[in-house]
């Protein structure tokens, strides 16, 4: 008895997780892919380091060696777009595991309404990270003259190359997270409008 019940416990599972319909989905693979962006995004820019040395003066024949490192932690912006981002994965991957059982744990029919809400909490969250080291990357890439802030970029080629893709990615997932968010909020609004009518009396 306790094998078939087992059993019939996987099936149930398995036939939970195949009835989905296409709109789940969707919104399912959604949510993988601005995982695996938000995810890109947070491991490339806190990987992201170089270091170079300058000939900064000569004495005699023998010249002066200045050796600095480019580093994300230099830069708050930077420091936050990393914090940002990894929260964000962390967000999408509860979300996927939710989306996947959260039926058993829904309560009183909030699960739609939290995750609307987190959802648009996410896209803040991302928006403003991304948004704020963009800024820092311009100003590197091109610098200040008013402010009499010089350009990096063309110092550490590389640091900045590896800082655009994580931008890059975290600009995807921005628009993911966009889409993913009036999805969650349409299936909000389904829910509320089915669990109406079957309040209502026909």
């Amino acid at each position: 008895m306790a094998l078939q019940s087992g059993d019939q416990k996987q099936m149930f599972i398995g036939y939970n997780l195949l009835s989905k319909p296409r709109s789940s989905w969707t919104l399912l693979v959604l949510r993988l892919v601005a995982f695996i962006a938000t995810a890109a995004a947070t491991i490339v820019m806190s990987l992201n380091k170089q270091t170079k040395t300058f000939v900064v003066a000569t004495i005699g024949t023998t010249p002066v060696n200045l050796t600095l490192t480019a580093k994300f932690q230099h830069t708050p912006a930077f420091v936050f777009f990393v914090i940002a981002n990894g929260l964000v994965s962390f967000h999408n991957l509860v979300m996927i595991m939710v989306d996947l059982f959260g039926s058993k744990i829904d309560y009183k029919g909030l699960r739609f309404a939290m995750i609307a809400i987190l959802d648009m909490l996410n896209v803040a969250l991302v928006s403003g990270g991304a948004n704020a080291a963009a800024f820092m990357a311009e100003l590197g890439k091109n610098g200040n003259s008013h402010a009499r802030w010089d350009k990096i970029c063309d110092r550490f080629g590389t640091f900045c190359d590896r800082g655009g893709g994580a931008l890059i990615a975290s600009f995807a997932a921005l628009a993911l997270m966009l889409i993913i968010t009036v999805m969650s909020i349409l299936k909000l609004v389904k829910s509320h409008n089915a669990h109406i009518n079957n309040v209502l009396p026909n």
